[in-house]
C-alpha cells in the first residue's frame, strides 16, 4: 500500500517565493559540496604515506560504505518528506513523532548493521579485490568504520528532520561539523600521530559520533517536552507502515537508479578501456551537475511536503513552478559552463592523450546531462516531499526498462555515442513519466482543499 500523507480538511496558507526557494537550495546545495572535499582528504592523508596498498584500500573501502550507506540513505529523504508535512499542518506533536520514528529506526539499522559485519568484513574485501594486501587494508578500514553505523544513520534522520522543516542553514551547519571535524581528524590522527590508514578511519567514526550527539542535542532543544509524543504514539502501526513503506519505495528506486548506472559502466566496458576512461571521466561532469540539482530538488521536497502537510494547492503549485524554473535555469548555466571548460577539466582530470581525446568527442553528451536531467531531480523531491512514493517507484522501473530497450536498440548501431543517448532518454524519461501523474495525483491529495 502506498504511503499517503496525513489527510486534513483545514488550510493554512503560506507564500512560496524565489528568496524562500533559495533559501533552502542554496545551503543545501553548499552542503553537500563540502562531501567531496573530504574524499579528497582522504585521498591526500593516505597517498602520502607511499603506500600503493593504502590508497587502494582506501578507495574500495569507501566504495564500499558508498554502496551500503548511500542505498540506505532513505532515512534522510523519507524523514524530510514527513516532517515538512507535519510542519505544514502546524503539528508540532508529530514532527517529534516523526523525528523519533527515524532516530530509533536508524539506532536499530546501525545495530543491525554492527551484528552483519563480521560477516561483511570476511567475504565483501575478496569480492571488491584480488590482492590479499589490499584486502587486508579494507579489513581494517572497514571494521573501524563501521563502529560508527548507528551514529550515521541517526545524522541521516536528524539531516532530514531540520530540512523537513526548512532549516536548511542549520543543516548546512551540521553538515560543516560533520565534514570539517572528518578532515581535521584525518589529517591529524592520518598524518599527524601517524595512524595512516587507520587514522582516516577513526577520524570518520568520531566526526560521525560527534555530529550526531551535537545533531540530535540541538533538535530535541527545538521540541517541546509538553508535546512529547507517548510511545504507543511512536509505534502506531499506521504510522510506522507509512515510514517502512515510504523507506522501502525510494530503496527500490535508488537501488533502480544505481544499477541504470552500472549498467552503463558495464557496457561501456565493451568499447575497451579508452572509451571506459572517457566515459569514467566525463561521469565526473553528470555527478557534479547532481550535485547543483540535488540542492533545488531538496527545496522542492519541503516545500511540495510542506503544502500537502498545509492542504494549500496554491503553494504546491507556485513551489512547482519556482523549483523547476531554478532547475532548469541551474542546468542551463553547467551545460554551458561544460561545453566552454569541460575540455580543460578533462585534461585536469586525466594526463592520457587517448582518454582526453574519447573524452572529448562525447563531451556534448555529458554536458547536457544536467538539462536532460533537471525534472527527474525536481519530479523526484516533489514525489518524495508529497510522500507519492509507489509511484516514484513505479515510473523508475518503467523508465529503467525503457533505458534498457535504448540500450539495445541505439547502442549496436551507435556504439558509445549510443550509449550516452540512452542515458540522456533515461532521464528525460524519469521527468516526463513522473511529471504526468502531478495533476492526478495534487488533485488527490488537495481533494479537501478549501
Amino acid at each position: 500500500m502506498e504511503a499517503r500523507p496525513e489527510a486534513s480538511s483545514t488550510t493554512r496558507p503560506f507564500e512560496v517565493t524565489h528568496r524562500l526557494v533559495l533559501s533552502i537550495a542554496v545551503p543545501m546545495t553548499l552542503g553537500l559540496l563540502t562531501t567531496p572535499l573530504l574524499g579528497i582528504t582522504d585521498t591526500t592523508v593516505v597517498g602520502r604515506m607511499g603506500q600503493p596498498e593504502a590508497l587502494a584500500g582506501l578507495a574500495i573501502g569507501a566504495i564500499l560504505f558508498d554502496l551500503i550507506y548511500g542505498s540506505l540513505s532513505f532515512f534522510r529523504t523519507s524523514t524530510t518528506g514527513l516532517a515538512a508535512q507535519a510542519f505544514g499542518r502546524d503539528d508540532l506533536r508529530e514532527q517529534q513523532a516523526v523525528f523519533l520514528r527515524a532516530a530509533l529506526s536508524a539506532v536499530g539499522l546501525g545495530l543491525l548493521m554492527l551484528l552483519l559485519a563480521p560477516l561483511l568484513l570476511r567475504f565483501a574485501p575478496e569480492l571488491m579485490t584480488d590482492d590479499r594486501a589490499v584486502a587486508e587494508v579494507v579489513r581494517s578500514y572497514f571494521a573501524i568504520r563501521v563502529l560508527s553505523s548507528p551514529a550515521t544513520f541517526v545524522n541521516y534522520a536528524v539531516l532530514g528532520f531540520v530540512f523537513g522543516r526548512g532549516q536548511a542553514m542549520l543543516g548546512l551547519i551540521l553538515q560543516i561539523l560533520l565534514n570539517g571535524t572528518n578532515i581535521l581528524l584525518s589529517i591529524y590522527l592520518g598524518l599527524g600521530l601517524g595512524w595512516g590508514i587507520a587514522g582516516v578511519a577513526w577520524g570518520t567514526a568520531a566526526a560521525e559520533a560527534l555530529a550526531a550527539i551535537v545533531g540530535t542535542a540541538v533538535v530535541m532543544r527545538q521540541l517541546s517536552a509538553a508535546g512529547r509524543p507517548s510511545w504507543a504514539e511512536l509505534i502506531d502501526p499506521a504510522k510506522l507502515k507509512q515510514l517502512f513503506q515510504l523507506n522501502a519505495d525510494i530503496l527500490i528506486r535508488s537501488l533502480v537508479l544505481n544499477g541504470a548506472f552500472a549498467l552503463m559502466t558495464r557496457v561501456g566496458s565493451s568499447f575497451g578501456a579508452v572509451t571506459l576512461a572517457a566515459n569514467a571521466v566525463l561521469m565526473n561532469v553528470f555527478m557534479l551537475s547532481a550535485f547543483f540539482l540535488d540542492g533545488l530538488a531538496g527545496a522542492a521536497e519541503q516545500l511540495s511536503g510542506r503544502a500537502v502537510g498545509a492542504n494549500y494547492r496554491p503553494s504546491f503549485e507556485r513551489a512547482l513552478k519556482l523549483t523547476a524554473g531554478w532547475s532548469f535555469a541551474m542546468a542551463g548555466l553547467l551545460g554551458l559552463f561544460f561545453i566552454a571548460l569541460g575540455v580543460p577539466m578533462i585534461e585536469f582530470l586525466t594526463t592520457s592523450t587517448e582518454v582526453r581525446e574519447a573524452a572529448a568527442t562525447y563531451l556534448p553528451w555529458a554536458a547536457i546531462t544536467g538539462l536532460t536531467g533537471a525534472l527527474a531531480f525536481q519530479m523526484d523531491g516533489v514525489f518524495i516531499g508529497a510522500t507519492w512514493s509507489r509511484e516514484m517507484r513505479n515510473m523508475m522501473l518503467l523508465s529503467f526498462v525503457a533505458y534498457c530497450a535504448a540500450l539495445a536498440i541505439l547502442v549496436p548501431t551507435l556504439a558509445n555515442h549510443g550509449l550516452w543517448m540512452s542515458l540522456n532518454l533515461f532521464l528525460l524519461m524519469r521527468g516526463f513519466l513522473l511529471l504526468a501523474l502531478v495533476p492526478r495525483k495534487s488533485a488527490q491529495s488537495f481533494a479537501s482543499a478549501h
